[in-house]
Order: C-alpha cells, then structure tokens, then sequence
C-alpha cells in the first residue's frame, strides 16, 4: 500500500525535500515501522531524479544518520522481542535499498563499519555506535548483495563469519550460517563460488583436525550442513573435483564424530550429509580408490558396485535412525543388519576393502552412549561375538576402539547381571563372553602388537575407577589369555598400580579373587627376560597374604613352579654399576637376606615393615620351590637362607652393640615369616599333612627363643621412653605372643616364661601406670598387661601360674575407688597427656619423625583405652570384683564399671569398642534387678555405635558379634515383661531394627538368628527349660525368619551374585582359601530357622507350645496377604512370603498334635479357596493331602469343603479337586473305603460339567484317576459301583472325545504330564529338597528362592530322620522341567458396562448451505471475517508433511485457532479424500500457500527478513520447553517430516527450537498431536496477551 501512495505522491511533482523531510526522523528516536517502510518505498520511487547530487546525498544521509544509529539504539534494546524484530527487518530492507544508490565506497565503509560488531564476546554489551551480533548479520545479510562486485570485500565478510562460526556463543552460530555464509553464496557463482566453498570447507577441516572436541565437532558439521546443497551437488565439469568433501579425510572423520556425539541434532546432521553421499556418489557414478593400501581413505565408491554399496548405506543409516529410539524392542529388529555390515565391512570376492571398519565403530559407540542399559548391553554383547575380529587386519583397526571406547563400557556394573534363564552361582553371559573375546581378539592380533595393546587395556584399568564386579570378570578373562611373553616391567607396574589404587575399595572376596586372576595373568603373560627378581617380589608385595597370595593354595602353588621354569631366565640385576650373572631364587633371597640386614647404626622411628614382608614371601616362596623337588633338605636350605637373620637373632639378647635397626628388622622379619607361613603345625590339629616348612622354621627360631625373649622384655621393662616406641612396643608384643604360642609344646619354657618373665613385666607394668608422668611408658606397660590377659583368655598360659596371681593385684588396681560413694572407679578411662615436642636437642631428621608420630597420638591414646577393657573384661570374667571390695559394695562397683563402660563407648572410636562390649556382657547379668536405667542406656549407646560402623565392613561385623552376644545375652533374652519391661522394649526394637538393616546389609539377621538359635537349644548341651522358655518372649524373631528374604536393589543383588559365582569356584580361586568370611548368604536365616525347628521334639510341651504358637503366626501372615487389596504378582515379595510360610507349615507338619491339626485344618482349607500362585497352590494341596493321610478322620470335613457357595468357590474348587487327583495316597488309610469312593465320585462329577474350563479339565483328571481305584470294585459289582460305571464310562469317553481337537487336547495332555499330577508322590517325596528346592524350581520361582540341600548340610545342627529326610530318595522329580501348564485361580471378571461419549462433528458448509453460497466466492480472509471469525500472525509451514491424513487434520486445527496460513507442498492435497475426511472444510476458512521442499531454504530467508521469528519442534542441547517459551506475535512454526523429521540442513534456520517435554519411554509424537500442542500454546498465549489488553483499556 505505501507503494500505491508513493507513486501517486511522487507523480504529481511534489517537493522531494519536505517529503525527505517529513518521512526522515532525528538520529537519537525510534520511528515506527511503518515510517521505516514508507521511507523505504519513498526512496524506490525516486528513480527519475537519483541523478541528482542533492538526492545522493540525502539518501547518504540516511544511510548514516537514520538507518545505523537506529539499528544500534535497537541492539541496545535487543529483549523488547517483537517491536525489536520488525524494526530491523524493516531498517535493513531500508539499508538494502539505499546502499546502492550511494557512491561506490559507501558499500563498503558501512560493511566495514558493520563487521567490527561481529567480534564482540558474549559478555560485551553493543556500545554507542555498535550492533548488536543479530542485527549486524541481518545487516550484512541485506548489505551482502551489493557487495558481490569487491572480490576483496566478499572475503573479508567470509572471514568474519568463519571467526564468528567459532567464537560466538552456540545460540548466534546459527545465525551467522545462514544470514551470512548463505547470502554470500547465494550472490556468487562459477569459479568464484568454487574457491569461496573451497575456503569454507578447509577453514572447518583444519578447525577439526586441530581441535577435535565435541563443541567444534557440532559447529562444523552445522556449517556444513548448511551449506550441503552446494557442496553436494552434482558437477558436470572435472575440474571442480578439487573440492569434493567425500575425498577429504577430515571431512569424513567430522562425519563420524557427529554420529557418535552426544548431541541428537548433531548425529542428524552428520547422518544427513553422509545420506547426501551416497546419494551424489550414485547419481554421478563416482569412482573413488579402492586400493588395500590407502588406510586413510574412509569413504569408498565404485560405480562396479554400485547397487552392493547402496545397500550397505541404506542398512547403516537404518541401523544408526532406529538408535535413536533408544528401545530394545525397536532396536533388536535391526540389529541383524549390523551382521550384513560386518560381512560385507570384511571383503568381496575380489578381495577389496569397500567399507571401513570405523564405519561399524561407529554403530557400537552409538549403543554405548545410550541412556537405556539394555541397549547398551545388547551392544556389547554384539561386540563380543564379532566374528570378523578373528582376521588380523580387522582386530587391528579395532584396537584402539577395544582400549579406549570398549573399556570404558566395559566398566558399567548393569552390564554383568546375569541373564534370563541363568541361575544363581552362575557366570554371568557377558563375563563368559568376555573370556571367549578376550582370547580371539587377542589371538587374531598380528603378534608385534598384542604386548603394547595389553599394556594399553591394563593402564585403562587405573585410568577410572572400576566397580568390583566389571574389574573382576575382566582380570578373569585376561588370565585365560593364552600364554606368550606380553607383558614387559611396564605391564607389572600397571598392575601394580591397579593392585594398590584401583580395587582398595571393593568387597574383600571379590578384590581378592581379582587379584588371583591378575597375579595368573601376570604369570601367562610376563616376559621372564625383561623382569629381574627384583621387580617379581616387589610386585608380589601387593598382593594380600588374607586376600589371595597364600600358602598352600593353587597360586602360590603355580607361583613356586613358575619360578622354578623361568629361573634361569630373569633379567640380570645391575649392582654397583655392573651387570650381575644369571640370578637364581635362592641367590637372589641370600643377597636381599644380607642386604636387609646392613643398616646403618641410627635410632628413630620403627622401619617400613614392607621390606621385611617382601623378603619373607621371597623367602617362603624359595623353600616351597626347592621342597617340590627334594622333601628332605628342607630344613637344610631354610637354614642356608635364614643364617644371617639367625645370627642376627642369637646376639640381640647379649650384645649391647648390635644396632637397633637391626635388631628391629630381624624381629620385623621372624613375625611376617610366620604370619605368611600360616598357623604353627602344633596349633594345626586334625590337619592331615603336616606343613614341614613351618615346623623346620619353628625349630630353627625355637633354638633362639631366649635371647629373643631377654631382648624384648629388656626393652619393655624401662627402655621404651620415645615417642615412635610405641610402633616398636606393639612389634615386641607380637612377636611375644607368637613365642609363647611356640612355647606350648615344651612345657619347661613355658612355664619359665608364666613363672618368672610374665610376672615381672606386670608388676613392673602396674608400677608404670601409677606414675602419671610417663605417657609413653604407660601407653608400653598398658598395651604388654592387654597383650598378657589376651593370652590367658585365649588358654594359651595355665590359670594357675603365677601370672594368674599377678594379675590378680591389676584388678586390685582398676577397682581403686576414688570416694566412698562408689560412684567412680579412678584407674579407669584413665587417659593418656599429649607429651612435649622436645628440648631441641633432638637432631633435626629425629624431631621431623618425632612431629610425625606425634600426629598419631589420638590413636595411641584410643588404644591405651581400648587396652585397659581389655584387662578389664579378662579380670571380669575370671576373677570378678576383687576381694579388697567389700561384699555389701559388690553392686555398687558393678554400676560404677558399668557407667565407665558406657562412658568409654562415648569417648573411643567405634572401631576399638569391642573389648567394652564383651566388659559390658559380663557385667550386664549381674545389674539387670539393680540399675535397669543404666543397662538401657548402655544396650542403647552400644547399638548406636555398631549402627554406625554400617558403612565399614572390617570393623562392623566384629562389632555387630559382639554387640549381639551382649545385648542378647542368655540372662537377657529370660527377660519378661514384669522383670524388666523397659529393658526387654528395647531389645525388641533392637531386634526389629537389626531386622530392617539386614534388608540393606545382608548378613546381619543370620548374626542375631544364630546367636538365638544357639542360646535357646544348644547343641553341644542339653536344653535348658529355663532359657528356651525365653523363645516366647521373642518368638516374632522366629517368624520372620521364617519368611525372611530381603528384596535387594539390583546393584546389590549383582554384588550377591558375583559372590556366589566366585565361592562356587572354589579352591580354583585362592581367595576361597584365603579370605576367612562369615556366612552371610541372605538364605542363612531361613536354613538356620528350619534348622532349629528341626531339632524341636513333639514331646517336649515347651516345643509343642512353641510349634503351634509360630504356625498360628504364619497363618495369620499368610491370611492377611491374602485380605490385602494389594494386587501381587509372581515372585513379587508377598508371593515369596506366602511361599515360605507354607513351606514351614508343611516341614512342621509331622511334629504337630492330632488336636491342633484339627484346630489348624478350617485355616488351611480356607487357604484352598483364596487365589493363590501357582507354587503356594501346590503347597497348600500337599498340605491337604499330608493331613488327610496322617490323620485320615478329618476325611468328613474335607467333603464339606464342596458343599460351600459356589460363587465363593468359583475357580479355587480346582485346589481340592487337586487332591482327589492323589486319592490313590488318601484312600488305604481310610475306613469304610468304599463309601468314601462312591462319595468322590460323586462329588467329581458334578463338576465335570461346570461352565469353567479349568474346573472341568482338573475335574476330568480326578475323574479319570478315582475311576481307575474304583475299576476292580466295579468289575465285581462291589461297593454298589456296578451300576454307576456305565454313567462314568460314557462320560469319561465323552469327555475323551470333547478334549481330542484343538487347544483343548493340548491342556488335556500338559496337565496329565504336569509333575504335580505326574512324578510327584506326596508322601515317598516329602523332604527337605523337594520342599525347599524342587518345588520351588518346578513351580518357577525365582532361583533365589532356591535352597539347595548342600546349604542345609552346612548349617552343622540340621536334624534329618527317616521319616524326613534331607535328600529326595526317588530321582524322578529331579529330572524334570518347569511345566507349562499353571492353573490360574481367578474368577471371571464381571462385565463392565462401557460407555462412550460421542463428541457432535459440525460441519460448517451443511449449516445453512444457501445463505452460504455468496461467501464460498471469497478469499479464505474474507469468508472468516463476514462470520467474525479473526486470523493471529502464525504461519504454519508443513511442505515435509506427506501424508494427506496429517494435512487434513492439521489443516483443521490451524483453521480453529486462526492461524494466518498453512503453507502445504502441494495444493493436491486439498482434494484427497483423506485429507477431506479429516479437515472437515476447513480449508475453505484458512489460506492454504503452497511451497516445495527444495524452496523452503529461501522462503525461510525471506521470512526472516520480514520479521518472522522462525520456530522448529526438535529436543537440541538449546531447546526450550514448551511451557517455558513466550511465542513472538510474529512467528512461523516449521513442522518435520513423520519419518525424519525436519532435515538436518534446515536446523540452522530456527530461531529457537521448542521442545514438548515428555514423561514415557515412546520418543517422539505424532507431528499432528506436537503441531496442535503448539498451535494451541501460541494461541493461548495471545488470546491471554490480547484480554490484558483490552482489560487495560477499559
């Protein structure tokens, strides 16, 4: 229209100067847009007078004083949305129109004026004079076209826009692409459009090749694809090959990295400009080289091949879209054309490589980035099985994918559950996999590179950290590596440094059974010649004598013959400059022997005791390698080895001069000698095989007891005074205690030593802790007097000697009373004072040790604590309060060493409070009638304490022993309520606390439970009345047992699993051997219950009370899960609790009172009737079927159960009639047998007619099997039965007949074999396996509620008996499978009545179709207004839809919500009855524009440009969610395509992409539902904008 007006004006010879004067405005205002546009179309107009210089200049004048300032006013306004958008549009279209008409060097000055706005970094805000980054694109985008002409200018503007691509923020790099790189192109051709791609193309190349990160990955690629319709079009000339991308390496490898980004967009993008390659190669016929040797190229085409190669790319880019599901189920489809990728990857006939194995990398890195698990593991497992890597050339291009990628997937512990199908104990599929991997790929390798790839995959293993699970399987698969010389002294420190950083954290079985695998790796794989000795044991250091390297196990055994085969064979230590012969072990252990013992003579700290624990491993690993081949030198080549130690030995008790360094490192020595060699032989009884290399260590240490014994007491007794002596006092007790032990078989040096040297160094030690002033000597006194009651405690010194009596005056000592209240005991809790730093007159190397030990003295002054409870709980428990104590103050003592005990549980670390623990035990018996408060509260501090040691394993089981034993004392649990009722509520919230830990932390309820079981039926004892009556007060401890089974995460269910599978390897895996573990099997509990519930008599009356109380408890629980309106599913946890309390009920079963079966009876017939799974069905039938024949007169109330309701019974009838169908089992134990046979007959045929298929199938087989007792009876015409068995025979044959076709033969066969009616005997099966093992597999429950009899035979007090057996005698259930046929009891499901509200469809063009008629005539705006109907600003864009349903629909929701236009790629559309079917006329009330897909890139630019705010649906790093985002009034919605989606090289000309936020698993909505969503979302937002408005007005 400002057209029509400018022309009229300018036709009637107006005044150009009052017309420029009137549309211009001054520099410092914002016009309108409508003045912008009117000055725009003004100076168009003025073509017959531009040759005037007055016009020029003024035109100049708005170029400068007009146009720029007002852009940069609007880039300092840049968040004022819409008004900001059209204002520039509308100045630069104003710039592209005056620009031209200005001299020639006004181009340029503005362009040059523009781009220095370019650069500004993402924090600077546009100045006065400068443009914002968006308005200058926009400008440069209009100034570009008449800029084409200066070459020069041209690539000035390129290289700010390639600088752009790179320093800007991520939300303009977009904008820079397509306002800029694309208007540039668009305005060149020829040659000259040839050398500006080129620029662009090797500017983004060398960019990534110099910088191959994810962001500068993303950047290029969206360069690129920006630019793809120029760079990927077909040439006709030649010459122009020069800039084909598919020829550039680094193309290629952008490519890839995109498809494996992280980024969604990114990963189109790249799929999309591979798709345009192979799309361009095939059109063109391109021939690129196929030689074998060019390993660089990665994109390979011959038109020979040409139908071969497309469909290799049309499977890839299959495989690579439907990745992007991220569903299994999606997925697993197509994973089979990975197989036809690998295939054809590998060679043709011709022996041509067409595919690069990169390619296929690709795919499996794709799946291991996936978010779902199972995709990820399906990948893996993929990887695996690759075949083609057992071809050398292949594995090796897979190698540095197998180290870097592979590994770091590797290292996902989900990936290691074990599979569907697999049972507990079993290894998991990939870690067999893995194995059989490990070895091909390994195998396949070309030999020069297998040494530096193993190398590579272990220092992956420090590179992260590894979860025990992952770092286990993979050490196993390296260990059975073939064996072959890989690994150099790199490959042991690597493995060193995974030994000491990597798996520190792990479970204690499980990091010890990977460092079996990996020491037998490094044993396979270690190059003898490039290691010396040295390097051997300094890596055998690591390696934890409790963990895996311990003697007598099969490494160590392997260790030894591996030394003895490669001895020869080490590399040769340099010493002293010079190159040393061929080492053997024995010489390499004397000159580390002599060597270790030269030391400088120098006080100071206590040595590293490493080197000694490295010399005793070479030492014991010597002798056991030379005893595999002479038994009788033995004790000769121990003696050769140890003479400087044992000379060492024999002078440290007389010669004042032997360094105390040395003396040290000999003592250091002697104990790892025999804490690594193992238990003494004269401790080892029943041991079959006498360890004869301890025995001659023992003889050999034996002859130098006593100087060793007069040097340590010398230095206990007085010389210990510093500080860092306190190491050294802990290293003298050691060795102590280890030869008082030796002392045990020669009773003459042990009772010297109980005599004479014990009861002086307590003497002297009591004397010690009377001075106050002496904190290191008392810290030495306290801990010899805790080393010395130790050994009496542990009967290792005669309670009558004369330690025992000086003993007796400590206890004299810790029982001083401080008052004659009694109220404290002053010698205990007595705390140690932080000594001094010194007088100076320590050398300077001394105070730095000093300063150093004095950093540790919080944990020496713990242990002097903790060492005083020791005493104190020996003296209490062998000697009690002391005499000096007067009898009347006997109680109050025992409060007084109580409340110090707690106190001292307040003051020590968790981990030292044992010894108060097992004080408190002894104590807490003799005050429960005294101080109930003061027991309470140490039973309650004690168990916060063990509570918090929850986290760490070495220290909280030791507690947990020990705080059970106490608080669950014998004396404890004959609590009663009137005893001690606030004592015995917090045991039994204890009790129900420790019940909730053990679901996290398996093994402690199976603690609780053996202790219990163990107090209240010794089995080592008779049974005390007294205690066991204390089961009543705890009997809820038994019931949970009963049904215990914690519900595991998955992350600990697979720390369970893996645990299991390494124990049932057995001594296979020294960590087996070497770890001492507990039982901590979650099954424990239960095992050890039904082990006590074994050993219960039926004539003891407090056992048959104890039976019958635990069955009404199981039979409640299991009657309250079946009222529960909880819908529960298979192996669900209240499935597995009914199943358990079944399975107690029927091993109780035996032992029950024939009067309260008979009370019990109406409990398990009522059971019968509710829904049960099919495994506690069988139970329940078992049970019936076990009462029945056990007590037979209950036969009369069995037949009643028929006579109930038969709505009640519905479908649950077919669990007696189960029964019937063991009516072979029941009957010989009845009377009146006939009667009783007439009376099943009966019954069963009543319900072989029922509606219910189920009921009359289970009715037939019962039929069937009660007919065939009743066959000789009714043959002689006995019973009455004559005259019935033409009725039963005809519908027996009948119901034969009915069953002969179809699935109804099929369930007729299944439930006849089934086992339950099969194999099965109710009473030759009824054991311990078939309840507890058989059962439960057949009825397919989980394997985890399996327990196998072999977990009973371990549980040692397990009572079996002839009539209950452990193991099934007959074989015929083992044998079987699962079943397929499994009776669902479920009634029908009543019939809902449906209702469905029809929503009305008007149809405009049907109402009032004549009045209509004149209106039809219009355009689509002219019809809605005359009904009132008003159009916003959004214009739909919908040229990539292609299905005419789609179209229809969407073409009705934009006409609703009055869209201003639906933009279509064809008006065709409109005549489709699809389409009509669905838009419902709408197209007659809404503009329809029709724009092709190739023309979509220039109408989106020229929408830009008049203001549009472009708007994609696609999920981007930058997206925005949908209830978030303001839609500008202005805006332009680009909708994808159904398949694809919207193309890659479109993606850059969004503004913003929105995104519709998701809860599901299904990725993505129909393109209707999404456009919908947002078309609705626009119009809400300006109907509610559009209300405020008039609101304000009004």
């Amino acid at each position: 229209m400002f057209s029509v007006l400018i022309d009229a004006v300018l036709s009637s010879s107006p005044d150009y100067d009052i017309l420029f004067e009137s549309l211009t405005w001054p520099s410092d205002s914002w016009p309108g847009t409508e003045r912008v546009e009117a000055l725009t179309a003004f100076i168009e107009g003025l073509g017959p007078i531009l040759s005037e210089r007055s016009i020029v200049d003024k035109i100049n004048s708005v170029v400068w004083n007009q146009c720029l300032p007002l852009l940069s006013k609007v880039s300092t306004r840049a968040g004022e949305g819409m008004r900001c958008r059209e204002t520039t549009a509308a100045a630069c279209r104003l710039v592209s129109v005056c620009v031209p008409l200005c001299d020639e060097a006004v181009s340029g000055r503005v362009a040059l004026s523009v781009l220095r706005s370019l650069q500004q970094s993402e924090e600077e805000m546009p100045g006065p004079g400068r443009l914002g980054v968006e308005v200058a694109s926009e400008v440069m985008a209009a100034l570009v076209p008449s800029l084409s002409a200066d070459e020069q200018l041209t690539l000035t503007t390129l290289s700010y826009a390639l600088s752009c691509i790179k320093t800007l923020p991520d939300s303009l790099v977009s904008k820079i692409t397509v306002r800029l790189l694309l208007t540039v192109l668009k305005c060149c051709s020829g040659a000259r459009l040839t050398s500006v791609l080129k620029l662009i193309l090797e500017d983004m190349c060398r960019w990534h090749s110099t910088d191959r990160t994810p962001v500068v990955t993303e950047r290029t690629l969206l360069c690129l694809t920006a630019l793809s319709d120029h760079l990927l079009k077909p040439r006709s000339l030649p010459s122009s090959c020069d800039l084909d991308p598919r020829l550039c390496v680094q193309f290629w490898r952008m490519v890839q990295d995109g498809l494996t980004h992280r980024d969604c967009v990114s990963r189109k993008r790249a799929l999309y400009l591979l798709k345009m390659c192979v799309s361009l190669s095939e059109q063109e016929g391109f021939d690129c080289p196929l030689s074998p040797s060019e390993e660089d190229i990665l994109f390979k085409w011959a038109p020979s091949r040409s139908m071969l190669l497309r469909e290799f790319w049309e499977d890839y880019a299959l495989v690579m879209e439907t990745l992007e599901e991220n569903q299994i189920h999606v997925v697993r489809p197509v994973l089979n054309r990975i197989d036809t990728l690998i295939q054809t990857t590998v060679n043709d006939s011709q022996g041509q490589v067409f595919f690069h194995p990169s390619w296929l990398l690709c795919v499996y890195q794709r799946m291991f980035h996936s978010e779902n698990k199972s995709l990820m593991r399906e990948g893996v497992c993929h990887l695996l099985e690759l075949q083609a890597l057992q071809q050398p050339a292949f594995a090796l291009s897979f190698s540095q994918f197998i180290v870097g990628p592979f590994m770091d997937v590797l290292s996902e512990r989900s990936l290691f559950h074990k599979s569907v199908g697999q049972s507990v104990g079993e290894c998991p599929e990939l870690g067999a996999k893995l194995q059989v991997f490990m070895t091909t790929f390994f195998t396949s390798l070309p030999s020069e590179h297998r040494g530096r790839m193993l190398l590579q995959m272990i220092q992956q293993l420090c590179s992260k950290h590894w979860c025990a699970a992952p770092l286990l399987f993979l050490s196993q698969a390296l260990s059975k590596l073939p064996p072959g010389p890989l690994l150099g002294i790199e490959g042991l420190t690597a493995l060193r440094e995974v030994l000491r950083c990597t798996m520190v954290t792990h479970q204690v079985l499980l990091r010890g059974a990977a460092q079996c695998f990996l020491l037998n790796s490094a044993l396979c794989l270690t190059k003898v010649s490039a290691v010396t000795f040295d390097d051997v044991f300094s890596f055998l250091v690591h390696f934890r004598a409790d963990e895996s390297l311990s003697r007598r196990t099969q490494i160590w055994n392997q260790l030894c013959a591996w030394l003895s085969d490669n001895e020869g064979s080490f590399k040769p230590r340099i010493m002293d400059g010079d190159c040393t012969k061929k080492e053997t072990v024995r010489g390499y252990v004397q000159s580390e022997m002599l060597t270790y013992l030269r030391v400088p003579a120098s006080l100071g700290k206590l040595p590293d005791s490493r080197e000694a624990d490295k010399l005793a491993r070479a030492v014991l690993l010597c002798v056991d390698m030379e005893r595999n081949h002479n038994k009788a030198k033995i004790g000769t080549t121990l003696e050769s080895l140890l003479s400087p130690l044992l000379d060492t030995l024999s002078r440290v008790g007389t010669n004042l001069y032997l360094p105390l360094r040395k003396s040290d490192k000999s003592l250091q020595l002697v104990l790892q000698l025999f804490q690594l060699g193992g238990t003494p032989s004269c401790e080892r009884v029943g041991e079959e095989q006498v360890d004869n290399v301890m025995v001659a260590m023992e003889r050999l240490i034996f002859k130098l007891v006593d100087p060793i014994q007069e040097f340590i007491l010398r230095r206990l007794l007085g010389e210990l005074q510093e500080l860092f002596d306190v190491a050294r006092a802990e290293l003298y007790l050691c060795v102590l205690r280890q030869i008082v032990i030796l002392y045990r078989s020669t009773p003459q040096h042990h009772s010297q030593i109980q005599e004479t040297y014990f009861p002086k160094l307590i003497k002297y030690s009591i004397k010690v802790l009377q001075e106050p002033n002496q904190q290191v000597a008392r810290a030495v006194a306290m801990a010899s007097l805790a080393t010395v009651c130790g050994l009496v405690d542990s009967e290792v010194i005669d309670m009558q000697s004369e330690t025992i009596s000086a003993l007796k005056s400590l206890n004299d000592y810790f029982y001083n009373l401080v008052s004659s209240s009694c109220q404290s005991l002053g010698n205990l809790n007595k705390r140690l004072q932080k000594p001094q730093t010194g007088d100076g007159s320590r050398s300077v190397k001394v105070c730095l040790e000093y300063s150093v030990s004095l950093k540790d003295w919080g944990r020496i002054a713990a242990n002097f604590m903790r060492d005083q409870w020791i005493c104190l709980s020996f003296l209490m428990k062998a000697f009690g309060i002391p005499e000096s104590v007067e009898i009347s103050n006997d109680s109050e003592t025992l409060k007084a060493a109580l409340s110090c005990g707690v106190e001292a549980l307040a003051l020590l670390p968790s981990d030292l409070v044992l010894p108060v623990l097992t004080f408190i035990e002894t104590v807490l018996p003799h005050l429960l009638l005294h101080d109930e408060p003061m027991c309470v509260e140490a039973v309650t501090l004690s168990w916060e304490l063990v509570q918090g040691l929850s986290t760490n394993a070495h220290d909280f089981w030791p507690a947990l022993k020990g705080f059970i034993s106490m608080a669950f004392h014998r004396k404890l649990l004959e609590l009663t309520d009137t005893s001690a009722p606030t004592l015995l509520a917090a045991l039994k919230q204890i009790a129900t606390e420790l019940m909730e830990l053990s679901q996290s932390k398996s093994g402690v309820f199976g603690v609780l439970l053996q202790h219990c079981c163990q107090t209240w039926l010794p089995t080592d004892q008779d049974s005390d009345n007294t205690v066991f009556s204390s089961v009543f007060s705890h009997i809820n401890i038994l019931t949970e047992a009963c049904v215990y089974g914690p519900v595991f995460r998955r992350d600990q269910r697979l720390i369970q699993d893996v645990q299991t599978y390494v124990e049932r390897l057995g001594e296979e895996c020294a960590a087996n051997v070497a770890v001492t573990s507990d039982n901590r099997d979650d099954q424990l509990p239960r095992t050890c219950v039904l082990a006590f519930l074994s050993h219960l008599e039926s004539s003891n009356l407090q056992h048959e009370r104890l039976m019958e109380e635990l069955i009404m408890d199981l039979l409640k629980t299991d009657n309250d899960i079946s009222k529960s309106k909880v819908r529960y599913y298979s192996n669900s946890l209240q499935h597995r609790v009914k199943n358990r309390v079944w399975q107690t009920l029927l091993l109780l079963l035996p032992k029950l009172r024939v009067e309260f079966v008979a009370t019990v009876l109406n409990c398990v017939f009522e059971a019968g009737f509710c829904s049960n799974h099919a495994s506690v069905k069988y139970q329940i039938e078992w049970m019936m079927i076990l009462i029945l024949v056990h007590y037979p007169h209950h036969i009369d109330s069995f037949w009643a159960c028929f006579n109930r309701d038969h709505d009640k019974t519905k479908t649950s009838i077919c669990t007696f009639l189960s029964v019937l169908v063991h009516f072979n089992v029941i009957i010989p134990h009845l009377q009146d047998k006939d009667v009783h046979l007439r009376k099943a007959l009966d019954i069963i045929l009543q319900w072989c007619f029922n509606h219910n298929f189920s009921v009359r199938l289970y009715a037939l087989l019962a039929l069937k099997r009660v007919w065939s007792l009743a066959g000789v009876q009714a043959e002689e015409g006995a019973g009455g039965l004559g005259g019935l068995s033409v009725v039963i025979e005809a519908c027996l044959n009948q119901a034969e007949a009915m069953q002969s076709t179809g699935n109804a033969n099929k369930n007729w066969t299944r439930i006849q074999e089934h086992f339950f009616f099969g194999a099965f005997h109710p009473v030759r099966d009824y054991s311990v396996e078939t309840i507890f093992y058989t059962f439960p597999s057949l009825s397919e429950m989980a394997d985890d509620e399996w327990i196998p009899p072999w977990k009973f035979e371990k549980v040692l007090c397990f009572s079996e008996s002839p009539s209950f057996p452990l193991r099934n005698p007959a074989p015929d259930l083992s044998q079987l499978q699962p079943g397929d046929w499994i009776q669902q009891d479920k009634g029908e499901q009543n019939k809902e009545e449906r209702w469905a509200e029809v929503q009305k469809k008007i149809t405009p063009w049907r109402l009032g179709i004549q009045e209509q008629e004149p209106e039809l005539q219009l355009i689509p705006q002219q019809r809605a207004a005359r009904l009132g109907k008003l159009h916003g600003a959004l214009l739909v864009v919908a040229s990539l839809i292609d299905k005419p349903t789609n179209l229809g629909g969407l073409c009705r929701t934009c006409e609703i919500f009055g869209a201003s236009a639906l933009v279509l790629d064809s008006l065709r559309h409109v005549s489709d009855k699809h389409f009509q079917s669905l838009s419902v006329s709408s197209e007659l009330w809404l503009p329809l524009l029709e724009v092709k897909p190739m023309e979509l890139t220039d109408f989106l630019q020229v929408k830009k440009s008049e203001g549009y705010c472009i708007v994609g649906v696609e999920q981007t790093a930058n997206s925005q969610s949908l209830q978030d985002y303001q839609f500008p009034e202005k805006t332009l919605l680009l909708l994808g395509n159904e398949r694809e989606g919207i193309p890659a090289n479109l993606l850059q000309m969004f503004d913003v992409c929105v995104e519709i936020p998701q809860q599901g698993v299904t990725r993505s909505l129909n393109v209707h539902v999404s456009a919908a969503l947002l078309i609705w979302e626009y119009t809400r937002q300006h109907l509610t904008s559009g209300s405020a408005e008039v609101n304000s007005k009004t």
